[in-house]
């Protein structure tokens, strides 16, 4: 996007970054830039894989890091051990590099710091609709608990950075440690239903042909909004 002094990047590990990696060809994350052109600071979202190539791109574009936005505490996210089989560089190494806050909602600081090692003093704890400021960029944090406690999106400038909470197609799993399908469900259907239809989703996996598409798209054409009581979304999507 290249509107006024809103920066926003998307770029897909295994391809513009970690290119070399066949674990992160295969995970398909995105990782995320926002910031300010005027301040020339930006926040990275979710920077797994590659770290030090994410920082690499933002300076390539005359933008200094000034923070991480986590999505949740998922290895592919923010680094750590991936199912014992990859060690998936994340914020560990990034801290090695870049004294910068890492920004988190407060239910999720215990799995951050146990999947990380990054500890409390690192991490900066949020509630749902708290701001980050970068520059005179708002970034707005919603609390979209389900596939972890402390899931979250960010809404910032027509744009919704969804994690894994919502995919074009889809939705994060919740059968995983932490995970919670009756609070998906309230995440999709209640606390995403402020989020006007002429916003953009940018979900944190290419799990579909496109990269992107508006909510109003997402919600007509999703399977996850064709139950239309918790019991019937419970038993289709529950596992």
């Amino acid at each position: 996007m290249e509107e006024g002094r809103f920066y926003f990047r998307q770029w897909l590990a295994g391809r513009d970054l970690a290119a070399g990696n066949p674990a992160a060809r295969q995970m398909v994350n995105f990782v995320y830039a926002i910031g300010d052109r005027q301040t020339g600071e930006a926040l990275l979202v979710d920077p797994a894989w590659a770290p030090s190539e994410a920082v690499a791109l933002l300076e390539a574009d005359d933008m200094k890091l000034s923070g991480v936005l986590a999505t949740h505490y998922h290895p592919d996210h923010v680094g750590g051990d991936l199912m014992g089989q990859v060690q998936v560089l994340g914020i560990t190494e990034l801290l090695e590099e870049h004294d910068v806050p890492i920004h988190i909602q407060r239910e999720e600081a215990p799995w951050v710091e146990r999947v990380t090692g990054v500890g409390p003093d690192q991490l900066a704890l949020h509630d749902s609709d708290d701001k980050v400021q970068v520059g005179s960029i708002e970034v707005q944090l919603i609390h979209t608990p389900g596939h972890t406690p402390g899931s979250q999106c960010f809404l910032v400038e027509g744009c919704l950075v969804a994690g894994d909470t919502l995919f074009l197609e889809g939705c994060g799993r919740t059968d995983l440690p932490g995970s919670n399908p009756e609070e998906m469900y309230r995440s999709l259907h209640d606390r995403l239903a402020r989020v006007s239809s002429d916003v953009v989703l940018f979900p944190g996996h290419l799990y579909s042909p496109e990269a992107s598409a508006t909510m109003e798209e997402t919600r007509r054409l999703n399977y996850v909004f064709g139950p239309q009581s918790e019991a019937d979304w419970l038993a289709a999507f529950a596992r």
